[in-house]
C-alpha cells in the first residue's frame, strides 16, 4: 500500500455489489433495497446534525398508534424512509411504527415488505444523545402482481431475509445482515459514503454490562428483581441511556445484556415485536448472542398483530441464559 495515499475502505455499495456476487442467484432486489434504507439514512443523518438549527427538535403535538407523542424528527423520519421505499420500487409494502396500518407502496411487482422504526429514541435528540433506526426485510408471502396484505408481515423473525439499524451519534453507522455474517459501516460525510468499519464480527463469550430501566424495578417480577441484584452483587457495570439502538450497539461491541422486561403495567412489555425485536434478535444471533422474551427464543415467536408487543432480553449468550436461570 502506497503510504502517500492509503486506503479509504470498501464502500457500502461495493461491499453490497461483492457480496452479491457470492450468490448466482441474486437478481440485485434486495441490494438495491439496502441501498435505498442507506440513502434515506443519510438525510436523517444531516437532518439531525442541524436540528438544533431549524426547529425540528421537540414535539409535534401527536401520538402514534402505540399512544407515544410523536416528535417532529419522528413525522421527517417517517416520511424519509417511506418516501425512499417507494421509489425504490422493491417494496410493496411499508409497515412503520409511526402508522396504525401498513403503508401500500402501489409496486405490485415489489418482492419484499419493510418493518420499521424510522426514529427509535428520538426524544433523545434535544439532549444530544445518540438515536437510531431499526429495519427488518421480509420476502412478501402474497403472490406478485397483487396488492400486499398482512400476512406478508405477520411472519416470524426466523424468516426475515435482512435486518439492521442505523445509530446517529458520535458518527453514524449502519450494521447489517442478511444471514451471513454481521457487518458495520461508517458513514464518511466528506465522501457522503458508508465504509465498511467491521467484517463479519461477532460479540463477546463474556459480557459484564447490565442495561435495564431501573426505575421500574418495583414493578419488575420477583425473578428479574433477583436477576438485577445479582448483576450488583457481581458488580457488573449498570449502563443504560434510553435509546434502544444505541443500549443495543454498546452491548453488541462489549459484551451484556439489555433488558425490557414485562412489567406490572405492560403485562406484554412494551417493545414492538415486528418493528424492534425481531430485527435485533436476527443480528445478535448472527454475531453469536442470543435473544428471548424470557422463556421463547424471539426469532420463533408467531406474531399475531402488527404492532404486537413483546418483552425483550438480548445480548451475550451467557447473560441472557443467566437472566432465563432465575424465572
Amino acid at each position: 500500500m502506497n503510504t502517500l495515499v492509503p486506503s479509504v475502505g470498501r464502500t457500502l455499495d461495493r461491499f453490497i455489489k461483492q457480496d452479491q456476487a457470492q450468490f448466482p442467484n441474486a437478481t440485485g432486489d434486495l441490494s438495491q433495497l439496502l441501498r435505498d434504507i442507506a440513502w434515506a439514512s443519510k438525510i436523517i443523518h444531516r437532518e439531525i446534525n442541524r436540528a438544533g438549527l431549524i426547529d425540528i427538535t421537540g414535539s409535534y403535538g401527536t401520538q402514534n398508534i402505540q399512544g407515544e407523542e410523536q416528535q417532529k424528527l419522528d413525522v421527517i423520519a417517517n416520511i424519509r424512509f417511506i418516501r425512499a421505499l417507494k421509489n425504490g420500487g422493491e417494496v410493496c409494502a411499508v409497515l412503520s411504527e409511526e402508522e396504525d396500518e401498513a403503508i401500500d407502496t402501489g409496486n405490485l411487482n415489489g418482492k419484499y415488505v419493510v418493518a420499521i422504526d424510522p426514529l427509535d429514541g428520538s426524544s433523545n435528540i434535544d439532549v444530544n444523545v445518540s438515536i437510531g433506526t431499526i429495519f427488518s426485510i421480509y420476502r412478501r408471502k402474497s403472490p406478485l402482481g397483487t396488492p400486499p396484505t398482512k400476512e406478508d408481515f405477520l411472519q416470524k423473525g426466523s424468516e426475515q431475509v435482512g435486518a439492521g439499524y442505523v445509530l446517529y451519534g458520535s458518527s453514524t453507522m449502519l450494521v447489517y445482515t442478511t444471514g451471513h455474517g454481521v457487518n458495520a459501516f461508517t458513514y464518511e460525510g466528506s465522501l457522503g459514503e458508508y465504509i465498511l468499519s467491521k467484517s463479519e464480527f461477532q460479540t463477546p463469550e463474556e459480557g459484564k454490562i447490565y442495561s435495564v430501566n431501573e426505575g421500574n424495578y418495583n414493578d419488575f417480577s420477583d425473578s428479574v428483581k433477583r436477576y438485577i441484584d445479582f448483576c450488583k452483587e457481581k458488580k457488573y457495570s449498570a449502563r443504560y441511556i434510553g435509546s434502544l439502538v444505541a443500549d443495543f450497539h454498546r452491548n453488541l461491541l462489549k459484551g451484556g445484556i439489555y433488558m425490557y422486561p414485562a412489567t406490572n403495567k405492560d403485562k406484554n412489555g412494551k417493545l414492538r415485536l415486528m418493528h424492534e425485536c425481531n430485527a435485533l434478535a436476527f443480528i445478535i444471533e448472527q454475531a453469536g448472542g442470543m435473544a428471548t422474551d424470557g422463556k421463547n427464543r424471539i426469532l420463533d415467536l408467531e406474531p399475531t398483530d402488527i404492532h404486537q408487543r413483546c418483552p425483550l432480553y438480548i445480548g451475550t449468550k451467557s447473560m441472557v441464559e443467566k437472566a432465563q436461570s432465575f424465572s
